[in-house]
């Protein structure tokens, strides 16, 4: 297990462990969120704005470690890079898990340690890889996690010798959409019966500290079995490896065992979109994870690596009713937010809850109106540019601001600039304090890099351009 700074949790359990407080919900929905403080910052930082509660996200943090109290539990962070979330995150406890060269870059910038960095990508681009063997030459704890034998050459080839864990594809997948079930995807990972030789090998050239595999991205309750099969596949193959070898092999080193510190079984915790959706149970989630896993080997620590779970909740996104148009199929709500701030209704069909907190000034009060039918469409020109479809919300009127909930993980990090549309700004809520951590995008920002581009070519000499 690795080491906590000092802001992280000891190795206590129960109470001391960060039991969460009688205040700490499983779940925060959207019309947990406070109207009147959610009318100020829109007033104040005008809209589409993303809300992001650091507190709520230092509670999910505080019940993920009361849930696995023994585990590695390591944030993904490709759900929400903002610094002062991985800041939060950080003093938590929680680890972190990057995904590209950026998000450690972002992670080495939030104050994370290279023995808290995990670097876990897909097909990594050259200069990703250069990037990351530059950092683990002054960080030599950080671990680079490598889903194919060739992305294990092209580590040697840059010298790379330090820590390694073998992302292994177990076969089995689960997830809320097609497109974020990785663990049947060819594209994931070392197939599961080349696995253990693979793992032999790369032990020959690198220090393998561990074995890693991810079923998907928001597991809901009725896909435990296959997180639980998974799992279960990851301590048989922990346990191969942590015996000798009788295959035939030049090296000597072929024969003894692996000694790893830890099986990753990924992290994909899923959370409640829908008003009426229950909360995953995360304690049940943890020991169903105990037991399929179990025994380890000696020595060998469990880890996790949520990122939807730590932070979905704990944002919001507010846009403003532009127009409302009534048509024979349906009345549409226009909104100053669409898939370029929000992709995932467009991209995977997502739910996400949407509430109408009235006009700036309140009046005239939501809970007097008669509850309307309606479909939230964006200013984008795509048809799929819609937040939600029939949905019944307080009778909208222009000027109305909505509040779109669970929007804190994959919300931001995915909103573009598609239609030349500058992306929102972002403010975070620390202690009842307000920042703005992301500021509002302006249309000269759209052209900077064009700009900066004709300006070195101008600045060439010039018979160079």
């Amino acid at each position: 297990m690795s080491d906590r700074d000092a802001g992280g949790r000891g190795d206590a359990t129960g109470e001391e462990a960060g039991e969460p407080a009688a205040d700490n919900p499983p779940v925060r929905r959207v019309s947990d969120w406070d109207a009147e403080r959610l009318r100020g910052l829109a007033g104040e930082h005008e809209t589409p704005l993303y809300v992001q509660d650091l507190d709520r996200v230092r509670e999910n943090c505080e019940r993920l470690l009361a849930a696995f109290p023994d585990a590695d539990v390591r944030y993904a962070v490709k759900a929400h890079t903002g610094r002062a979330v991985l800041e939060a995150v950080r003093d938590a406890g929680l680890d972190a898990e990057c995904a590209s060269a950026g998000e450690v870059d972002r992670a080495l910038a939030a104050g994370f340690d290279g023995s808290r960095l995990h670097y876990t990508a897909v097909n990594p681009p050259a200069r990703d890889l250069d990037y990351v063997a530059g950092v683990a030459e002054a960080e030599p704890e950080l671990t680079v996690t490598v889903g194919a034998v060739d992305a294990l050459d092209r580590l040697a080839e840059r010298g790379y010798d330090g820590r390694v864990c073998v992302r292994v594809n177990p076969g089995v997948g689960a997830g809320h959409h097609k497109k974020v079930t990785t663990g049947g995807a060819a594209k994931f990972g070392i197939p599961y019966d080349r696995a253990a030789e693979a793992t032999r090998d790369a032990a020959g050239r690198f220090d393998v500290v561990g074995l890693h595999a991810h079923a998907g991205s928001g597991i809901d309750p009725d896909q435990l079995d296959s997180h639980r099969e998974l799992v279960a596949r990851m301590g048989e193959l922990a346990r191969d490896l942590s015996e000798p070898s009788d295959r035939d092999g030049d090296d000597p080193r072929d024969a003894d065992p692996i000694d790893l510190e830890y099986v990753d079984v990924g992290g994909g915790f899923g959370v409640p979109y829908e008003e009426d959706a229950p909360a995953l149970d995360l304690p049940a989630v943890a020991e169903a994870t105990r037991e399929a896993v179990a025994p380890l080997p000696a020595g060998v620590d469990l880890a996790i690596e949520p990122g939807r779970y730590v932070v979905a909740d704990a944002g919001v996104l507010l846009t403003r009713v532009n127009t409302v148009k009534p048509t024979p199929d349906e009345t549409v709500v226009g909104v100053d937010a669409g898939m370029t701030d929000l992709l995932r209704p467009a991209m995977y069909d997502a739910y996400h809850p949407i509430r109408n907190l009235g006009g700036a000034s309140g009046e005239p009060p939501v809970a007097e109106r008669e509850a309307t039918p309606v479909t939230v469409a964006g200013p984008i020109c795509e048809t799929g540019d819609t937040l939600g479809r029939n949905r019944a919300l307080a009778d909208p009127s222009r000027g109305d601001l909505l509040a779109v909930g669970v929007a804190g993980a994959y919300g931001y990090e995915m909103a573009s600039q598609y239609n030349s549309r500058p992306r929102p700004a972002e403010v975070a809520l620390d202690d009842g304090r307000a920042a703005v951590t992301r500021r509002r995008e302006t249309l000269g920002d759209l052209t900077t890099v064009e700009r900066e581009a004709d300006r070195d070519r101008t600045d060439r000499p010039e018979g160079d351009r």
